[in-house]
């Protein structure tokens, strides 16, 4: 199955053609300088001549037949993937285009006003040139769907928010997802385990804090503006700036746009270019602009990656991916330098000779001691959008005929240890059964506890049995702010780095140093049910629920699979009060993983072999 993904820039156009089952490019076509007087096309490396491109459109009319032309003849295209730049609040997965999702992407333009119409021009050629086939829209947004409330959140009136959709989106996500998972490919480790810091360097920069395979945590804000310092682009910048300059009457808002998008960033600091090479190359001669554009980059950055471990609690890998991220010894040095708090140690040696293609796209540019791994990391937009692609070509027929999913309200509630329940209730007790839950063998016990936060209290708490093996307290948002805690989106038994409480029962009371979650939604299955729908153990999926005042669709849901499981839907109560859910509620899962995923090509980091080094 081969995918077409088309990629707009400002002023040039690139197309690739991917077989799907090898990732193996059949076909890669790109386009420089269009509306320019002489714009220029590559076909797999061959320049040849194109006339008649003022527009994206126009370009695209012409080069894309070529593109399709030098294919062999057996090959036939299954879907069409385009990178669009800003997907706004609606648009959280990739997506099949229609006529509804392109007014949808044209009436976001206003967020994205260099990027979005340009996607959109492609977006219409294409789907004109290949008419009969799947076009999927992937949004550099939808990543960072997952980012918190606190994260994502301006501190601007609530109202004028809503009014205007203003918050953090972030961008860069299909590279920053795709890098996050060639990282864990490389260190033998799953995503979901790991907290990861991923650098996308290019004249566009960003970072984003990376936490068990979700973005939490992104630079970009509610345009490509904010941030680190890129090419032409200021990034962060004291707002009262602006004021300033506007009241001053120098600029307009048309000619402040400006400032901040062309004529900031690097270019400014320098005074002469927006390319780091040239940047480096005059730095070494003495020229001090240049110097200094290279010392605030690399301290924006560090800085970034500091806040984000705190965030995170700590790191497991910082990567470095797009073209500094990739090719400049110098900035990741810059930018390592310091970082030994973390337990990264930059092994300057393998810095300086890392060296990214196909064969090798990762380096591991730290020490062999270094507890947190640099690693510099190719990544592959084209590679990412197709892997998008061939899951919704195949996902309607994967999908077709599912079973419905119970959907369950879970009220908070308490798991205990045995040595905890004696504790609290006396030596040698056993818990009660009060009534069987859903799921075999487990029960909600006669027993309730005294839950105290540092600011409020709830008494009558619920212990479901049996006994565990670990301390763990499932609370809601709404809960968390009442007891007055921090309590981060966990699946259960995942309570490393999470808040501790007190707990209170009649004959005693127990401090837990950590344990208190939300619980991250998820579905309970068995094998069969996961054969049936296309999923694995922890992915994480798309469900429709119905059976309520509002039907809703909730992303991010884990999957959860044991042959001791029985299907059901677990959401907590501030989900299940969002959808106004009855008892007989039901879920459709409408977006899986899908089960024929391009084969990353990849290199497994062995810790063995490092430390022998």
């Amino acid at each position: 199955m081969y995918i077409v993904v088309i990629n707009c820039g400002s002023s040039s156009i690139k197309a690739d053609v991917l077989d799907h089952y090898s990732g193996k490019y059949a076909g890669r076509m790109s386009i420089e300088r269009i509306g320019e007087s002489n714009p220029v096309m590559y076909v797999d490396g061959n320049q040849e001549p194109l006339k008649n491109a003022a527009t994206h459109e126009e370009a695209l009319e012409v080069a894309l037949p070529r593109l399709l032309d030098c294919l062999p003849e057996d090959v036939q295209v299954a879907g069409v993937g385009h990178r669009v730049v800003h997907g706004g609040s609606q648009f959280q997965r990739p997506v099949r285009i229609d006529d509804e999702v392109e007014q949808a992407i044209a009436d976001l333009s206003d967020l994205a006003p260099l990027h979005n119409p340009i996607n959109l021009a492609g977006i219409r050629a294409a789907r004109r040139i290949i008419p009969d086939v799947c076009h999927v829209a992937v949004f550099d947004t939808a990543f960072h769907a997952t980012l918190p409330t606190r994260a994502r959140s301006y501190a601007l009136p609530q109202d004028l928010s809503d009014k205007l959709d203003l918050r953090r989106y972030g961008f860069h996500g299909i590279s920053h997802a795709f890098v996050a998972q060639r990282a864990a490919d490389y260190l033998g480790a799953d995503l979901r385990d790991l907290r990861l810091i991923t650098c996308h360097l290019g004249n566009g920069a960003s970072v984003c804090a990376v936490e068990y395979g979700r973005s939490i945590e992104t630079s970009m804000g509610l345009t490509p503006l904010e941030g680190l310092v890129m090419g032409t682009r200021s990034g962060d910048v004291d707002p009262g700036i602006l004021i300033h300059l506007l009241r001053d009457g120098e600029f307009d808002v048309d000619s402040l746009d400006d400032l901040l998008n062309q004529q900031s960033g690097l270019a400014g600091l320098s005074g002469v270019t927006n390319d780091m090479r040239d940047i480096i190359e005059r730095a070494g001669e003495g020229d001090d602009r240049c110097r200094l554009a290279i010392q605030v980059f690399s301290h924006r950055l560090r800085k970034y990656v500091g806040a984000y471990a705190a965030v995170m609690g700590g790191v497991d890998a910082i990567v470095f991916t797009a073209g500094i991220g990739e090719n400049s010894a110098l900035i990741r040095h810059r930018v390592a330098q310091r970082l030994e708090f973390l337990g990264a140690h930059l092994n300057e040696e393998a810095n300086r000779a890392a060296e990214l293609d196909d064969e090798s796209p990762v380096a591991r540019i730290s020490t062999a001691t270094s507890r947190t791994h640099l690693l510099a990391v190719e990544t592959d937009e084209s590679y990412a959008i197709a892997e998008d692609v061939s899951q919704l070509v195949l996902e309607k027929d994967r999908l077709a005929g599912h079973r419905p999913i119970p959907v369950a309200v879970s009220a908070r509630h308490v798991h205990l240890r045995q040595e905890t329940v004696e504790v609290l209730f006396g030596e040698g007790y056993q818990l009660t059964p009060r009534n069987d839950l859903s799921q075999p063998g487990q029960y909600a016990a006669e027993e309730t506890v005294r839950v105290i936060g540092p600011n409020d209290e709830f008494s009558s708490v619920r212990i479901l049995g049996p006994t565990r093996n670990i301390d763990q307290v499932e609370i809601s948002r709404t809960d968390e702010f009442a007891l007055g805690i921090d309590a981060p989106v966990r699946g259960s038994g995942d309570i490393a780095n999470t808040p501790g409480i007190i707990l209170e029962g009649p004959q005693g009371r127990v401090e837990l140093q950590q344990g208190v979650i939300c619980a991250w939604r998820h579905i309970h299955m068995t094998p069969d049910d996961a054969k049936h729908f296309g999923v694995s153990d922890r992915d994480v999926v798309e469900v429709a629920v119905s059976g309520g005042d509002r039907d809703l669709v909730f992303g991010d849901v884990l999957i959860r699979v044991s042959p001791d499981f029985q299907l059901e839907m677990h959401i907590d109560t501030d989900e299940g009060n969002a959808a106004n859910l009855g008892a007989d509620a039901k879920g459709t899962l409408i977006s899986t993983p899908g089960q024929a995923r391009l084969q990353r090509r990849k290199t497994t980091f062995d810790p063995v072999e490092a430390a022998a080094e």
